[in-house]
């Protein structure tokens, strides 16, 4: 089977890791949005912001707030552009036949590496049977039809046309970036009572005022860290963007190399970092990417043609949102 690759504008698509159970509070119901006569309920926008909420790393309440909101309302936008797609594929006649599913789910199964038993066990896990996935997963690929459908990419880029996309977008051609962050740990265990976090805060400020009056921060690590890290002076080695906890990772990559941060406040508790080290990130030559970029070249003009078509069917369509 071959499908137009909108897999990015897919956040669900083809997906058995995320979670299909809607989160464990319990929402007052009520009707978010109306689209040309079709009701999205509060319960279905929390129900898809569940897998999303751990992205929301801040113990700033007004902050977390804001974020929360703006999460609900792009949530709700991708329902209201689902159901115009539903919508339209349902006035097209389009229909998906058995065989169809039966090369997706083989599909599933192939990317995943799992047996027919060992999905169902997967979907099980999520509060999922077969047949209801088998039912999503139609959905979806009803829609994939109706965007090869209607949204047609008939460009052919020549080498100009590549060489200025790899110009404009060469932040995606640079080779991998890596970084060494040092740190100093003090555990805040699960379930700390205010005090005991107090106490891990004041241990860690009275420390970094000891680095920043010029003490060594090896040193201090050695003897002060609560990570096994310690016994390193702190250093954690080198790592790539991605593989340590955001809130870490964005203040690491914030500091410039030999600079100490303020404290920073994780899931293990307050943390004083160091970069260490930095390097990688260095373009690589067109000839070396050539046909990545033109895969990129004909994403961003099938996302724009998307983008598009959701917008011709927002202007013809009645749309009220109560959010």
């Amino acid at each position: 089977m071959r499908w137009l690759n909108f897999a990015a504008l897919f956040l669900f698509l083809f997906g058995i890791g995320e979670s299909f159970l809607s989160t464990s509070q319990a929402v007052v119901d009520r009707i978010v949005a109306v689209v040309n006569q079709e009701i999205i309920m509060l319960s279905e926008v929390e129900h898809w912001m569940n897998p999303l909420l751990e992205g929301i790393q801040t113990e700033d309440r007004l902050e977390r707030k804001e974020r929360l909101q703006e999460l609900r309302r792009n949530v709700l936008d991708r329902l209201i552009e689902e159901k115009l797609i539903d919508q339209e594929a349902n006035r097209s006649g389009i229909k998906v036949t058995k065989k169809e599913i039966e090369s997706a789910l083989e599909e599933i199964k192939e990317r995943n590496h799992v047996t027919q038993e060992e999905l169902e066990k997967a979907l099980a896990k999520d509060g999922l049977t077969l047949e209801a996935f088998t039912k999503r997963l139609e959905k979806e690929i009803q829609r994939l039809k109706i965007l090869q459908s209607v949204v047609k990419i008939d460009v052919k880029p020549g080498e100009k046309e590549l060489l200025d996309f790899y110009r404009n977008h060469i932040d995606r051609y640079r080779s991998p970036e890596l970084y060494r962050p040092s740190h100093i740990l003090f555990v805040v265990p699960k379930g700390a009572s205010p005090e005991q976090v107090r106490e891990a805060r004041k241990r860690c400020q009275q420390v970094l005022e000891r680095i920043r009056k010029g003490e060594d921060f090896g040193e201090m690590a050695l003897l002060y860290s609560e990570d096994l890290s310690a016994k390193d002076h702190g250093d954690l080695g080198y790592f790539k963007k991605g593989e340590l906890l955001p809130s870490f990772e964005r203040e690491a990559l914030r500091l410039k190399v030999g600079e100490v941060s303020g404290i920073v406040r994780t899931d293990f508790g307050f943390h004083i970092i160091k970069l260490m080290d930095r390097k990688g990130g260095a373009p690589l030559p067109f000839e070396e990417v050539k046909e990545k970029v033109r895969k990129d070249f004909y994403e961003k003009e099938s996302e724009k043609a998307f983008k598009q078509f959701i917008s011709n069917l927002r202007e013809k369509s009645v749309i009220e949102i109560r959010l």
